[in-house]
């Protein structure tokens, strides 16, 4: 086996190697880049990315990454292309042919192919004296000086680059749609991710008791408000008018400084300045809210009225932290 110390000098000359494959493409975001975003954007069809080997599987990234950013986008493996999978390609569609060599057999026999629809082909490829720069529309050009194996043979600053050249190309197409959080959000329904696009106050504080007490009430109709509603706070209201919010933290105090509690009131504990967000607020900016302030329970509003309460929990439960 071999010592720490060589392979964190093989970790780390394969991670400078391939920073200097994505420094290196800065140069080849240029007309043909520029051309294949809006070629794309006009489009009324989808982008067929296409590829083989290890160039197959970035190709899926760049079509995920397209999908869940509003550029409608499919796969078709380059091998499966000849055997039938060309039917799946549309009159308006817009081809990106993936290829480090740009001359592999499968390369080579779908290039023509693929013109003799007429679509636009775009080549991300490695070497521009090939069949797929030759045949290709436009090029953005992938060209690495080595792989990071050190037998320069498996694919990585290669793949590396085409990854980052995919991403640059799919960011500047989110910025041309204007694409913003509400579309991401639609494309990201599930899992905490989504949450965070569009999970809001109201759908935490609407599943919640609204504990709520005069300011009059004595200090045990206090205690049994909040010990009956397990969110640890109850919020003094008056007219429907908000004056305050008790905490058990608050009660807690109270003990400490008071022996005799036969004439304390919910008005003579309360907090008078509750932290608050309104109903209609995201719900990971409400957790912010709950982080900034080191507090366990938000108030939430309609407005100037009391709407409900969110607790940390609620957060955890939802998967928001």
């Amino acid at each position: 086996m071999k010592s720490k110390k060589s392979i964190i000098e093989a970790g780390v000359s394969t991670l400078q190697l391939e920073a200097q494959a994505i420094s290196g493409l800065i140069k080849n975001i240029n007309d043909d880049f520029v051309k294949a975003v809006s070629l794309i954007i006009e489009s009324e069809g989808r982008v067929v990315v296409t590829g083989i080997g290890k160039s197959a599987i970035i190709a899926q990234k760049i079509v995920a990454t397209f999908n869940s950013t509003g550029t409608p986008s499919v796969f078709m493996h380059a091998a499966d292309a000849v055997h039938g999978d060309l039917g799946m390609i549309q009159k308006n569609d817009i081809i990106i042919c993936i290829s480090k060599s740009g001359n592999t057999p499968e390369i080579k026999v779908l290039c023509p192919l693929l013109k003799q629809s007429g679509n636009v082909l775009i080549g991300m490829v490695g070497q521009l004296q090939s069949a797929l720069a030759d045949h290709a529309d436009l090029i953005l050009d992938t060209t690495v000086e080595k792989e990071a194996c050190p037998n320069n043979l498996a694919p990585t600053t290669s793949t590396t680059a085409q990854l980052a050249m995919g991403d640059a190309l799919a960011v500047c197409l989110l910025h041309a749609r204007e694409f913003n959080s509400d579309d991401f959000a639609r494309y990201h329904p599930g899992g905490s991710l989504g949450k965070k696009l569009y999970l809001k106050a109201t759908d935490l504080a609407s599943r919640n008791e609204k504990p709520s007490i005069s300011p009059d009430s004595p200090i045990k109709d206090v205690i049994i408000e909040i010990s009956q509603n397990r969110l640890g706070v109850v919020v003094v209201i008056e007219n429907d008018t908000i004056l305050g919010i008790i905490t058990d933290g608050d009660i807690r105090r109270m003990l400490e400084k008071h022996s005799n509690l036969a004439n304390i009131m919910a008005k003579d504990i309360m907090n008078t300045n509750p932290k608050k967000i309104d109903k209609d607020a995201l719900a990971v900016d409400a957790l912010e809210v709950i982080k900034q302030n080191n507090v366990t329970q938000l108030l939430v509003t309609n407005g100037s009225k009391y709407f409900g309460i969110i607790h940390l929990h609620d957060l955890l439960q939802e998967g928001i932290i």
